[in-house]
C-alpha cells in the first residue's frame, strides 16, 4: 500500500450517534416562542393539551399521554406502570431496557426482565412461548409484558405483519406489548409513513414515542394506545423523577416536530444519508456491509487493527469487535457532504500503510 493521502477534514457531522445532532431550528424556535409569559406548571397549560390533541390525531384513537425527560425515563414509567413485582418482561438479549438502562427498569419496576435469544435483533414468539408453561406456578415470575425496540438495536425494523403476529400473540395469552420506540420515527418513516398500521393496527399497548434523537432538546412521550392501563401512570412517573415542571417546554417540542410531518421528514431524512453512506464504503477493500440499512444506522466490519486510526480520525463506537463490526449512525443534521467525507476518510485511512506505533524513548 501507498503512504496515506492526505485525510479529508473531519466531517462537522458525528457518525457516533442520532443523540450527537443538536435541535431542529423549528423546534428551538418553538422553545423561544413558549418561553412567553407565566404558565401553570406540570402539564396544566395550553402547549401540552396541544401536543396531546396532535398524538390522539396522529393515532386516530383517544390514548393517553404522560412527557417525560428522556428515554430510559420514559420506558421505566410505560413498563413500571404496566407490571407488579411478581411479573415479568420479556426482551431480547441486545435490548436497550436490558443492556443500555443501567438496570432501570427492573429498579423501579421491581419485576424481572427475563432475556431471551434474538434473531436479527428481533423477539420472537418461538423464544417466548416456553415461558407461558410458568404461569400460575407460584415459583416462577409471571410473563406479562413482551418489550421490543423498533428500530431494534441491530438496526433492523419489525415488519407491521411481525408485530401483527406479536400482537395478537400477546392478546391471546393476557400478555402486553410494548415499543421502545427510540426510533420510531424512522421505523415509520422506513415503512411508508403510517403509524396506525404499524403501532394501533398491530395491537401495541404501549409505545415510548421518541422526540430527542429526532430534533427535540429533551423529552419523550409514553403513549398508552389503551387508556385504562395508564390509570396509575402520573404517580410512577412521579416517583421515578421523570415529571417535568415546565411542562411546556417538552410539550411545544413535540408539536412542533408533528407539525406538517416534520417528524417524518426528519426521519426519512437521517435514513436516507444512511443508505448513500452504506453504499459509498461498499467498494472500499477490506469494508463490509452485512446488511443494507433499514433505517438510520449502517453495520460495517472493518480490518480491526485499523479502527482505532479511524476512531482517531473520527469518533464512532464499536459494535462487536469479535465479529469486527462497527456502527456508523445518521441524523437528520447528516448532510450528503458529510457523508462523502467520512467514506472519503475511511477509504484514505484503510487503503494507506498502518500508522505503526512509537516506542517511547528507553523502552526495552
Amino acid at each position: 500500500m501507498d503512504a496515506m493521502p492526505a485525510l479529508p477534514p473531519i466531517p462537522a457531522a458525528s457518525f457516533a450517534s442520532d443523540n450527537a445532532a443538536g435541535v431542529a431550528p423549528q423546534v428551538m424556535d418553538a422553545l423561544v416562542a413558549a418561553n412567553t409569559g407565566p404558565a401553570l406548571a406540570y402539564g396544566d397549560d395550553r402547549w401540552t393539551a396541544e401536543a396531546v390533541d396532535q398524538l390522539r390525531d396522529l393515532f386516530g384513537s383517544p390514548v393517553e399521554v404522560v412527557w417525560c425527560w428522556g428515554g430510559t425515563g420514559a420506558n421505566v414509567v410505560g413498563l413500571a406502570t404496566l407490571l407488579q413485582g411478581w411479573q415479568s418482561v420479556i426482551a431480547t438479549d441486545t435490548a436497550h431496557i436490558v443492556v443500555d438502562e443501567a438496570g432501570a427498569p427492573v429498579r423501579f419496576s421491581g419485576s424481572t426482565i427475563t432475556t431471551v435469544p434474538h434473531v436479527d435483533g428481533k423477539l420472537t414468539i418461538d423464544a417466548v412461548a416456553p415461558f407461558l408453561d410458568w404461569r400460575g406456578s407460584e415459583h416462577h415470575v409471571q410473563p406479562r409484558v413482551l418489550s421490543i425496540s423498533q428500530v431494534t438495536e441491530m438496526g433492523t425494523r419489525y415488519t407491521t405483519d411481525e408485530l401483527g403476529e406479536l400482537g395478537a400473540f400477546a392478546r391471546a395469552h393476557d400478555l402486553l406489548l410494548h415499543v421502545d420506540g427510540a426510533r420510531i420515527a424512522n421505523a415509520v418513516a422506513a415503512a411508508g409513513g403510517d403509524i396506525r398500521s404499524m403501532i394501533v393496527d398491530t395491537g401495541v399497548d404501549v409505545l415510548t414515542f421518541g422526540l430527542t434523537k429526532n430534533g427535540a432538546m429533551y423529552g419523550e412521550a409514553v403513549v398508552f394506545l389503551r387508556p385504562e392501563l395508564a390509570a396509575h401512570a402520573a404517580h410512577v412517573r412521579k416517583q421515578a423523577g421523570q415529571l417535568p415542571s415546565k411542562a411546556r417546554f417538552v410539550a411545544a417540542q413535540a408539536s412542533a416536530l408533528l407539525a406538517d410531518g416534520l417528524w417524518l421528514a426528519n426521519a426519512r431524512h437521517a435514513n436516507e444519508m444512511a443508505v448513500l453512506l452504506a453504499t459509498l464504503v461498499a467498494d472500499i477493500p477490506g469494508v463490509e456491509v452485512p446488511v443494507a440499512p433499514e433505517a438510520n444506522a449502517v453495520f460495517a466490519r472493518i480490518p480491526w487493527d485499523r479502527f482505532a486510526e479511524l476512531r482517531a480520525w473520527s469518533f464512532f463506537w464499536e459494535w462487536d469487535p469479535a465479529d469486527s463490526l462497527v456502527r456508523w449512525m445518521t441524523s437528520f443534521t447528516t448532510t450528503e457532504d458529510d457523508v462523502r467525507t467520512f467514506a472519503a476518510g475511511v477509504r484514505a485511512i484503510l487503503e494507506a500503510e498502518p500508522v505503526e506505533p512509537v516506542e517511547p524513548a528507553g523502552a526495552a
